[in-house]
């Protein structure tokens, strides 16, 4: 058998093994995806952790920390990012929550901002402490609720030396409750402080859904948002479509676009939608105008979900690796 066919029938097996398997190629590999977990709070987080081809013996790369936005998990399309930044020659560890996903932690998917951001911050400091890391050269990556949740991070947390927040949430009150009318304000208020009470005299924990067809309770009864978990979470068995009404008692207060100005000297990247309902375009523009320099606003013609896979997905992620490249790896 010659060389030319012997390179043909690897291909062919290389091939078949993705479709059957489900497995990559190894001669497309250009990083090991390895699975663990790091504590947080004294809880498991599970993590996918990918380390770039090519390391030397002793040598340290960049790092970039990861999670998802509202509810979500790291089968979502994450990978989507992850392998790319990876592909690039960074380190990459991308988590899940406590209370979320792979991670521990009860009631089942709690969303408390606060613990999300100290989740990060240890994500941050399992990393740095990792021996294929430069601690000195770490980037944070966040998107939707955690496009937030990097900003937030990134105004107090110098060890972060570059960030992206694609499509973020900026401020969920002035945002959402805010352009309500004055009536359903005051009976969404009664009906979370009712809440509060029935568990206190119950102990139950009572919960809504986070997406349903409009028309249906839930989170936020937008059919976009219903069509667009559906399509999110096709691959991701973990994630449940219900989380305790609690949640929204913190989520109402999240404002993580209040520090932005402080994020400067630390260089920020927005990549956001040019048609955005969810988290709406306007808002983000208004919130990079806030921020310091050095800065980079990248807009996408599209909508917030289509940041996550298909044919616009590239024109999110490619800004995304130049910007740590240039931050990072220099």
């Amino acid at each position: 058998m010659n060389a030319r066919i012997r390179f043909v029938w690897a291909m062919v097996v290389a091939v078949v093994a993705t479709v059957i398997l489900g497995t990559t190629p190894v001669l497309a590999q250009k990083y090991e995806r390895r699975d663990v977990t790091f504590k947080s709070q004294g809880l498991d987080c599970a993590a996918w952790y990918y380390i770039p081809a090519g390391l030397k013996p002793g040598e340290k790369r960049p790092a970039i920390v990861m999670a998802h936005g509202f509810s979500a998990v790291k089968e979502m399309y994450l990978d989507n990012y992850a392998s790319k930044f990876a592909a690039a020659g960074f380190v990459v560890l991308v988590f899940d929550y406590r209370y979320f996903g792979g991670s521990a932690g009860e009631p089942r998917s709690m969303l408390l901002w606060p613990e999300q951001i100290m989740d990060y911050r240890n994500a941050i400091t399992w990393a740095a402490l990792q021996p294929q890391v430069d601690p000195q050269r770490i980037g944070v990556w966040g998107t939707s609720y955690s496009g937030g949740h990097a900003m937030y991070l990134a105004a107090y947390d110098k060890r972060i030396k570059a960030v992206v927040a694609q499509v973020p949430v900026t401020n969920v009150w002035s945002t959402y409750m805010a352009r309500w009318p004055a009536e359903q304000q005051t009976g969404f208020l009664g009906w979370l402080a009712q809440n509060r009470a029935d568990r206190v005299a119950t102990g139950k924990i009572n919960e809504i859904a986070v997406a349903a067809p409009e028309g249906k309770p839930s989170v936020w009864p937008l059919q976009e948002w219903y069509d667009s978990f559906m399509d999110l979470s096709r691959d991701a068995p973990s994630w449940r479509n219900s989380m305790p009404i609690e949640s929204l008692d913190t989520h109402i207060t999240y404002e993580p676009v209040t520090p932005i100005a402080r994020i400067s000297p630390t260089p920020l990247l927005m990549v956001i939608a040019s048609d955005d309902v969810i988290t709406p375009t306007a808002d983000e523009e208004e919130a990079f105008e806030r921020a310091g320099e050095p800065k980079k606003l990248v807009v996408v013609p599209g909508r917030h979900f289509e940041a996550y896979h298909g044919p616009k997905h590239d024109a999110f992620v490619q800004p995304q690796v130049a910007w740590f490249k240039q931050w990072l790896m220099q």
